[in-house]
């Protein structure tokens, strides 16, 4: 067993926390603090800290299972990786490779999720490949995309935060979901900055603010189009930048112009007064920033809400300048990485686009194969697991419960049944894996090595601390074993740096270029922020990396922002007189994702023991529930069941309800897949409901 202290990162959210592991002489691994670690500067949540709790042998999976009349049993790696490519080729055979599927995670590293792709395009040559991050931010990314031409997290670093002179976090509870990060919100206010929050509910995040607007959900369009009217009303509008480094202003303009403060007021209940205030707030400094989280982005308008908010900071001239600019927060841990290398649908390693030829040919060519013979797009996430069992006999999946965390769960987990063969590779025995017919156990994050990238776009190295338990494979080598076994003998090695080292080949010259960054680079420095370029070939000189985008010029053709001209509509699902209420969903801060891992430690359980339904006092007392009573909360897809939480603090037309448990308090049987046409994100945060007492 090693034994010294081996400097990483926490394997939960995106912030990437940095902490040392030691071993600790019996068994178990040490967390301490990482002081030197810029972002979280030594601080670490409560999952950080315990997140060594999951390596135990008594919570994970340590051997491979095989379903045996209906029961999942033992078997052996060979046994299990045999009927996986047998299953897998009989699918193929029968159907054709598009009746494959393969899904998978924003917590896979970059090595793990370039594999992945080209295992999926290369190995099965199927275009049926998407993954969890799809539910994250891809409405972000694709608004940032058709603005900026580029899309990265956030395309400045944390470090600028406490420096500008305001902050709008729009749909964003960080002191739950990123405790370390509220610092930087501290720290801004302490330098005499403001913050404003934008939430339904009135929240730990909240209650930091300097002014906290509550919209009714899904209204989060409608709120920053009644800002940029006012902005323009008034005057505060930066005409120089708008003339010298933005294109489609007039549309725009028009477009906000339509939704004055009283009408805007009448769709989001904020009052005009709360309006103008948050425009001076914003206005009035010199620099200013817009933040967007999952609230404003997991809508199906989700990719025009974003839009609108980066509308707000290019009429400013708050985009492209020092300390000011518009930035999505990541959730997953390696959210960023994971959809620029190749598992999602659309796209190839580098952020290239599937459909450019001259990206299939580069791709192609470093993978030696045939651009041609590279399938095309496929299904978007939800549309993927809708499909299965239909179009889509077989799934391989990495990295995800989409039983627990999917929209329209119920069905989702009714698809997953019907599936001819299911495999899943994971760490612990999730809801999911326990329907598959095969179940893979892997290495995670302190027994292996492998880079993620951050929401700041800073590429960092994990290093393996201690050795996985005896009967574990790397998920490396089950794609390695899995492609030998089905014809590809080469390709995939099982030496991350191996990978990696392919994986800055691929990338090069693309969008997301890490052909500058090593192993020997992430060793020596706190990470590197992409595009990094390969080394000058002229003198030789290491390319720095890119922490601050946009100052000079826009990643278009013209090297202008691009206004999106977008204008407010309603929910896929409004209220009525049967569904009269709002369900938003989210997180608490003791528990992660859908729970697979931080469900099996104890001092998080005790902190977040199960689902709770939060009501505002009016509607509890409508109902006659009490704190602490069942409630039933159902949507036209399902019915969850959880106790009654009362607090003021969310609206009277709202109920909130977290999502990481399955069973009858799973908060996703209840979700609307409608989906964002652009990102094909689905609307977890709103939908229509009642709440109905449960009597004994």
């Amino acid at each position: 067993m090693e034994t010294a202290s081996t400097p990483t990162h926490c394997p939960y959210c995106a912030l990437q926390c940095g902490m040392a592991l030691s071993p600790l002489p019996a068994w178990g691994v040490e967390v301490s603090e990482r002081a030197d670690f810029p972002v979280n500067r030594g601080a670490l949540c409560g999952k950080g800290r315990t997140a060594p709790e999951v390596l135990s042998a008594a919570v994970r999976l340590t051997s491979p299972l095989v379903r045996e009349g209906g029961t999942l049993v033992p078997a052996s790696w060979e046994e299990a990786l045999d009927r996986v490519a047998a299953g897998m080729a009989s699918v193929r055979t029968a159907y054709g490779p598009d009746a494959l599927g393969v899904f998978g995670g924003g917590g896979l590293t970059n090595e793990k999720a370039y594999a992945l792709g080209k295992f999926a395009r290369v190995v099965l040559g199927t275009s049926q490949i998407d993954y969890n991050g799809r539910f994250c931010m891809s409405s972000a990314a694709a608004a940032g995309t058709k603005a900026f031409g580029l899309d990265r997290g956030l395309p400045f670093p944390l470090e600028d935060i406490p420096r500008t002179g305001c902050v709008i976090l729009v749909g964003s509870n960080l002191a739950e979901t990123m405790p370390p990060a509220l610092r930087y919100f501290a720290e801004l206010r302490e330098n005499g900055g403001t913050l404003i929050v934008v939430d339904p509910r009135r929240t730990k995040t909240a209650e930091q603010a300097d002014l906290h607007l509550a919209p009714r959900p899904g209204t989060d369009l409608a709120l920053a189009l009644g800002l940029l009217h006012l902005v323009v009303a008034e005057g505060r509008t930066d005409e120089a930048y708008i003339a010298e480094r933005t294109a489609g202003w007039e549309e725009a303009r028009a477009a906000a112009m339509a939704h004055w403060p009283e009408y805007v007021e009448r769709i989001t209940g904020v009052s005009v007064p709360e309006l103008r205030e948050a425009v001076r707030l914003f206005c009035e400094p010199e620099a200013a920033m817009v933040l967007t989280a999952r609230g404003p982005e997991q809508q199906s308008k989700g990719t025009d809400t974003v839009g609108a908010w980066i509308n707000l900071c290019l009429a400013t001239g708050r985009a492209g300048r020092p300390l000011s600019g518009y930035g999505c927060l990541t959730g997953q841990g390696n959210g960023q990485g994971g959809r620029e290398h190749g598992q999602k649908a659309d796209q190839l390693p580098g952020y290239r686009k599937l459909t450019d030829p001259e990206a299939r040919r580069h791709v192609a060519g470093v993978w030696g194969v045939d651009p041609d013979s590279l399938p095309g797009p496929g299904r978007s996430a939800y549309e993927l697991l809708d499909a299965l069992g239909t179009d889509i006999r077989s799934l391989l999946l990495m990295g995800s419960n989409p039983v627990v965390s999917a929209p329209r769960a119920g069905h989702v987990e009714e698809r997953v049944r019907s599936l001819d063969f299911l495999v899943v590779c994971d760490v612990v025995l999730s809801e999911t894996a326990a329907l598959a017919d095969v179940v893979l156990p892997v290495t995670q994050w302190a027994e292996e090595t492998g880079t993620t990238t951050s929401l700041e776009g800073r590429v960092l190295l994990r290093r393996r601390a201690v050795a996985p338990p005896a009967g574990i494979r790397s998920d490396l080598e089950v794609l390695h074993g899995l492609a030998a076994r089905l014809g590809v003998e080469k390709g995939f090695p099982t030496d991350p740096e191996e990978v990696f080292e392919e994986l800055r080949r691929a990338s090069a010259g693309g969008p997301a270029d890490y052909s500058g960054i090593s192993y020997r680079r992430l060793m020596e420095e706190q990470g590197v922020f992409w595009p990094c370029p390969a080394d000058e070939p002229q003198t030789g000189a290491v390319r720095p990396g890119t922490p601050r985008l946009f100052l000079d010029r826009f990643a278009t053709e013209d090297g202008r922002a691009r206004f999106a001209p977008v204008t407010h509509r309603a929910l896929a699902e409004e209220p009525d007189d049967e569904y009269p209420l709002l369900l938003t969903t989210g997180r608490v801060v003791a528990q992660y994702q859908s729970g697979a891992q931080t469900r099996r430690v104890a001092e998080l359980n005790a902190a977040a023991p199960g689902p709770f339904v939060e009501l505002h006092p009016r509607l509890a007392a409508r109902l006659g529930a009490a704190d602490g009573d069942p409630v039933a909360v159902v949507s036209r897809r399902g019915r969850a069941v959880a106790p009654a939480r009362v607090t003021a603090s969310i609206r009277p037309d709202t109920v909130f309800m977290p999502f990481h448990w399955p069973g009858e308090g799973r908060a996703n049987t209840l979700t609307n897949p409608a989906l964002d046409p652009t990102s094909r994100m689905p609307e977890f945060k709103a939908c229509a409901v009642r709440v109905e007492a449960v009597r004994p």
